[in-house]
């Protein structure tokens, strides 16, 4: 509520009138952006997915409206993008056990997350070209580098060192004391994350490559929207403010779908650019009615789901 309320400030305080003429003006051109460079992004997604099992049983054709229930669920919870990870699991369930879907969606979330860095380096290496060194934005984004590096190095250590078993007693300690076959699959999925990384650097390293794609395509994507909104920018830029963009979200990542803060967020980005606030709100914008329309596909093909299976709860 209150990220919608700051998104009703940032609009009023960024001429409303011109940002519902520039989205208007779009008119064909704006299902060109809702429906092309997210097909491409998920697809895209998807096979940095399927790389993240130790083979490559599942078809692109089930991992992709998998991944799209669960990236609706990630955006529409307040789970910091955990929540839809557990909605890709329970939807493969009667295809795999818990104990290889699990360890693909940690290693997974891991590349992915390696190469969303990779995309922030880029970013400032970049944004020195374009963005003064010193400014707020600029110091704000290379700690995040440094953070995010240091993090991800802890996290990838700890998979291999029993990552769960270690949650598993900490529970334990907390009083809570989960089923014996709980800690059963927990040990198995920290065997099949230890031998992932040992045995298979290179489906480790293609899983990478293809979410780092992923993050490319954000930025082609982003270039296509300022050119149709008819702020021309260069490939260089865009990715920029894609990168700027991500730095924000992972910021956020608790607030449901970053609303408000991203807003905020892009007008300060492309203020800093010299591209005008009111843009970037614009920008923001259209961005949403994207994001809307993958979020209630997704949400219709998990009902779609829940309906064509015969094993689903009750409740």
């Amino acid at each position: 509520m209150l990220g919608v309320a700051l998104l009703a400030l940032i609009v009023i305080d960024n001429d409303p009138s011109a940002i519902a003429a520039s989205i208007a003006e779009l008119s064909w051109r704006l299902a060109i952006i809702v429906v092309v460079p997210a097909l491409l992004v998920n697809a895209v997604d998807a096979l940095g997915w399927r790389y993240a099992f130790p083979r490559s049983d599942l078809p692109l054709t089930t991992l992709f409206p998998v991944r799209v229930v669960g990236e609706a669920f990630n955006m529409i919870t307040p789970t910091g993008t955990l929540g839809g990870e557990a909605m890709k699991s329970w939807l493969l369930r009667g295809r795999l056990p818990m104990s290889e879907t699990l360890p693909s969606l940690i290693v997974a979330k891991t590349t992915i997350t390696m190469a969303q860095a990779l995309l922030l380096l880029l970013g400032v290496m970049l944004a020195r070209t374009t963005v003064a060194a010193g400014t707020p934005l600029l110091t704000a984004m290379q700690w995040l580098v440094v953070i995010e590096a240091l993090a991800l190095g802890m996290f990838a250590v700890a998979q291999t060192r029993g990552l769960l078993r270690r949650s598993g007693r900490l529970l334990q300690r907390l009083g809570v004391h989960p089923p014996a076959a709980t800690g059963e699959v927990l040990g198995q999925v920290d065997d099949a994350l230890g031998r992932f990384y040992r045995e298979h650097p290179r489906r480790l390293a293609l899983s990478i490559g293809f979410h780092f794609a992923g993050w490319l395509l954000g930025a082609v994507e982003t270039w296509l929207i300022l050119d149709f909104l008819g702020v021309p920018v260069s490939l260089l830029t865009a990715t920029v403010i894609e990168a700027f963009g991500m730095a924000i979200r992972v910021a956020t990542f608790l607030i449901p779908g970053n609303i408000g803060a991203l807003e905020g967020g892009y007008a300060a980005t492309f203020a800093a650019l010299g591209l005008g606030a009111t843009a970037g709100v614009t920008f923001s914008l259209v961005r949403r009615i994207r994001e809307i329309t993958w979020i209630t596909l997704g949400l219709l093909l998990f009902a779609i789901m829940r309906r064509a299976d015969p094993s689903r709860a009750p409740r």
